[in-house]
């Protein structure tokens, strides 16, 4: 992936304690900085599960000058400032105004505004705040488990994440964001956070479809390893009992075949109105 070609982000708050810390000039974020129950966070999945005790205390973010010859930093910083450029062309094209949403880099935990979450959780996109939050290491543990899992499956990542940022903004999930408002399940092989979800993993296509047209910048096997990402985070991959098998009840992300398809539906087509997961039927 030549994510090199691509326009960096300004929006990317490092608070990781190795590296630089950065907030950008003239930008403040609305959080508040304390430990609550986590709340309304719309994340990816994850492979890594840990049991933890109580957090601990938040860290005290600490912010100075960046340094541009961190890779991980200017990654993260080209991927997130693509979406911004793609995103806010097709906004456009619906006579709205992108907000752009502010990437924090963080490390072991990070108090958001949904709450306290640990690196377990993920990478994750809070809506009260519109923060994605991003630990670094999930890439590096996923690469350990996936020799597949290189820059375009980041890429797919963040895009995913992006993808609740826009369902958000456009009101594309309403009726998963009503059902949570009044406590109603969601959960179940097509529930509605299942459909939530795969309308993020529709939505990252369909960047990746604008992205790729606009800088032709995908690799041999890039596109296929993002598929492999997508399919390695179904539930029913990730969910499996060796005793009982995949418990389609409990499922919120959908299958592994379902967020291959809506991945590539939205690659293939490159159209927000081809991710009405909502009213699909069958999945």
């Amino acid at each position: 992936m030549l994510w090199n070609k691509a326009r960096p982000s300004d929006n990317v708050m490092d608070t990781r304690k190795s590296s630089s810390k950065r907030f950008p000039p003239g930008k403040k974020l609305g959080i508040a900085f304390g430990a609550v129950a986590l709340s309304g966070v719309v994340a990816l999945g994850s492979l890594i599960s840990t049991q933890e005790a109580d957090p601990p205390e938040p860290p005290v973010t600490e912010v100075t000058p960046v340094h541009t010859d961190d890779p991980d930093l200017a990654f993260v910083r080209a991927v997130l400032g693509d979406t911004e450029d793609t995103w806010r062309a097709q906004f456009l094209t619906l006579d709205q105004p992108y907000p752009e949403p502010t990437m924090i880099l963080f490390e072991q935990g990070v108090a958001s505004a949904c709450g306290y979450a640990s690196s377990a959780v993920g990478p994750f996109y809070c809506p009260d705040s519109q923060v994605l939050y991003l630990d670094l290491g999930f890439f590096r543990k996923m690469a350990q488990q996936m020799p597949n899992f290189g820059e375009f499956a980041q890429a797919y990542v963040i895009a995913h994440e992006i993808g609740h940022h826009v369902q958000t903004r456009l009101g594309l999930s309403r009726p998963f964001d009503e059902a949570l408002a009044v406590g109603q399940p969601t959960a179940g092989d097509n529930g509605l956070e299942v459909r939530a979800e795969l309308q993020a993993d529709c939505l990252a296509g369909v960047w990746a479809h604008h992205a790729q047209q606009r800088l032709n910048w995908l690799e041999p096997g890039d596109l296929q390893a993002a598929l492999e990402a997508a399919a390695v985070f179904g539930d029913d991959y990730q969910r499996g009992n060796q005793t009982t098998g995949p418990m389609p009840e409990t499922f919120t992300h959908g299958t592994s075949v379902q967020r291959v398809r809506w991945f590539e539906r939205g690659f293939e087509q490159g159209r927000i109105e081809q991710c009405d997961t909502f009213s699909a039927n069958p999945l």
